[in-house]
């Protein structure tokens, strides 16, 4: 072969070269087409584990799916649906899935509730021909914590905490309520606060809240020595769990202030539109005298008080 041969080809070689690296880079970098939604222990989300199936039609693939979920899983941190969820039947019918779960499925509390579609949608969503699912337990269509039928679901149908970047620490302007000193009433106060990333902003909002007030003027409307069990948000819900320490009452602060508090606070945040209360898991409450905790509350300000005078809501 001729020098000059030798140099082009060499040449061609080298120019290559990038993409046949790139090429190998990639094949290495290549994730899983498809993913299991497990939810993690601490009952806040659900996370997304690479997943090869061997199933190669739909039908085939929707039961694979379904045993991976309905199963306990070796993933650190992560456990499948709760146990309440029990798969009675489905039925695929013109690209919408039908689910049907036996009368169990209602003893769920409600975050697990949630989770547990959220895990169950966004896994099964992914199948080629599953345009919507729809969940029935026994013969009569899945309703939310307000008695509305919960209808068609895709994955745009739950939203959750963005992912933080762990450990960065992070700036942020928190709205709080707090009571006002004779505990008739809410004040508002804007707190600058310096956060670790892997805490979500609702879990910050609820541990200002609980710290107090920095201001004068103000006092905690949350009864003192309350703990945060968990706090989270999904479709919208902000999620709180508290200890029993919420129950343990003086009646100095009255009771749509202590509410409120905890509502408007949350419902400060861009993801949050509603907040449901629980005290250790269980919802199914009524706080002091009218507060129904497996209610969901929106925002309402006409118990701040601004100089003097209410404030009507936003």
């Amino acid at each position: 072969m001729g020098r000059t041969k030798k140099k082009w080809l060499l040449l061609s070689l080298l120019a290559f070269l990038p993409v046949i690296l790139a090429a190998c880079g990639e094949k290495k970098e290549e994730a899983s087409a498809y993913s299991i939604y497990y939810i993690n222990q601490d009952m806040t989300k659900t996370v997304a584990v690479g997943y090869e199936p061997d199933a190669t039609n739909s039908e085939w693939m929707i039961e694979e799916f379904l045993e991976k979920l309905f199963r306990d899983t070796d993933e650190p941190g992560l456990v499948g649906v709760p146990d309440e969820a029990r798969l009675a039947s489905w039925n695929l019918d013109n690209s919408q899935l039908y689910l049907y779960f036996d009368s169990d499925y209602s003893k769920m509390d409600n975050v697990s509730e949630v989770l547990c579609r959220a895990a169950v949608v966004k896994t099964l969503i992914q199948v080629d021909g599953v345009e919507g699912i729809s969940f029935y337990v026994g013969d009569a269509p899945l309703t939310d914590v307000n008695g509305t039928p919960v209808g068609v679901m895709t994955a745009e149908s739950f939203v959750e905490n963005p992912g933080e970047q762990i450990n960065a620490i992070q700036n942020a302007s928190i709205t709080l309520y707090f009571a006002d000193k004779k505990g008739t009433g809410l004040v508002q106060e804007v707190q600058e606060v310096h956060y670790s990333g892997n805490i979500s902003l609702e879990k910050l909002v609820m541990e200002q809240l609980l710290k107090g007030p920095k201001g004068d003027g103000k006092r905690a409307a949350i009864p003192k020595g309350t703990k945060l069990v968990n706090v989270s948000v999904l479709d919208g819900v902000g999620y709180v769990n508290l200890d029993e320490g919420f129950l343990k009452q003086d009646y100095e602060v009255s009771e749509p202030v202590v509410i409120y508090s905890i509502v408007n606070s949350l419902a400060e945040l861009p993801n949050v539109n509603k907040v449901q209360i629980s005290v250790n898991g269980d919802s199914n409450l009524v706080y002091r005298e009218k507060f129904d905790l497996s209610a969901t509350y929106e925002r309402d300000l006409d118990y701040v008080d601004g100089q003097g005078e209410k404030k009507k809501g936003k």
